[in-house]
């Protein structure tokens, strides 16, 4: 099967998936509305427009290029920085430090992906901005609080930039036999942590009793993780097809970045609740901000990058 005939056979499963989920969500809706509405029900079907939204999205980047899923990420990073940064302590003596994050790093890290540089994107955030960034701030003669600011913005940029920059850059990797289908790999990741997230929500409102961790993330059940990452993982074990993994290998490379992604969340959740808010932002209707949708994915991705790298690449 060619790549073309992978993606229609993907986005017409999602997009009847999507439409029963809609059709299912009005008739909950009508039925609610005699009793004077659902607040879970008005936030799932929240949840289905804004999935509507991003796998259009998602689609038309694919549709595009190579150079559409690049600015397509480099857009989510811009935002989820932009969203970070919002809910972070800054000061003045930060002010060039975020110029230099915003206007240098991001958009070099992205150019550097779309040439194909690994040697350098692979170090280019984690050791020349790690360096560079605190020379900047200190240049500012500003020491309040220095050592959290600059931590501030480096767990930033890592986060939001780095981490989420390893969705694109897999479509560098020379995989043998798998030439042209690099881009089956964005959506086999994207999809199966995503929906690891979806059937946490669904697991944990059907049968969640357990609180994870409640002082981090209040609506997280033991029960929506177990049921979330099993049910994504056998989600991915049945994807096996677009990707050079046979199906035990991708169920366990799906177990694995889900595992991540639980934790990314969580390790995410916990900066909100130390920053006292419940969402990044307002950007994406049910699901808060862009950060908010994406924190699993930066902690799955660069996991999945690199097990795909060392061993599926010569």
């Amino acid at each position: 099967m060619n790549v073309s005939d992978a993606l229609f056979n993907v986005f017409a499963g999602l997009f009847a998936v999507l439409i029963l989920a809609s059709l299912v969500g009005a008739g909950l809706h009508l039925r609610a509305a005699g009793r004077g509405g659902s607040a879970t029900i008005d936030n799932l079907n929240a949840r289905v427009r804004a999935w509507w939204a991003m796998i259009l999205l998602i689609g038309l980047a694919i549709w595009v290029g190579r150079w559409g899923l690049i600015a397509l990420f480099c857009f989510v990073s811009f935002q989820c920085l932009r969203e970070y940064v919002s809910l972070t302590y800054t000061r003045r003596g930060d002010h060039l430090a975020l110029v230099w994050s915003f206007f240098f790093f991001l958009p070099l890290q992205y150019y550097l992906i779309a040439i194909g540089w690994y040697g350098l994107f692979s170090i280019l955030i984690p050791v020349y901005a790690f360096l560079l960034l605190p020379i900047v701030a200190v240049l500012g003669a500003d020491t309040t609080r220095f050592l959290e600011r600059a931590a501030k913005v480096q767990w930033g940029l890592m986060v939001c930039v780095y981490c989420i920059s390893h969705v694109p850059a897999l479509l560098t990797l020379e995989i043998p036999g798998f030439e042209e289908r690099n881009v089956l790999l964005i959506v086999f990741v994207v999809l199966v942590v995503q929906a690891s997230d979806v059937f946490q929500y669904v697991w944990g409102k059907l049968l969640g009793r357990r609180k994870l961790a409640p002082a981090v993330s209040p609506s997280k059940t033991l029960e929506g993780l177990l049921g979330g990452v099993a049910s994504a993982t056998l989600v991915g074990a049945a994807m096996w097809w677009i990707t050079p993994f046979t199906p035990l290998q991708a169920g366990a490379i799906a177990l694995v970045i889900n595992a991540a992604g639980v934790f990314g969340g969580l390790v995410l959740s916990a900066i909100k609740r130390d920053r006292g808010v419940k969402d990044w932002g307002y950007m994406v209707e049910g699901h808060g901000g862009m950060l908010d949708r994406v924190d699993s994915l930066s902690f799955a991705a660069p996991i999945f990058f690199h097990i795909v790298r060392y061993w599926w690449v010569p």
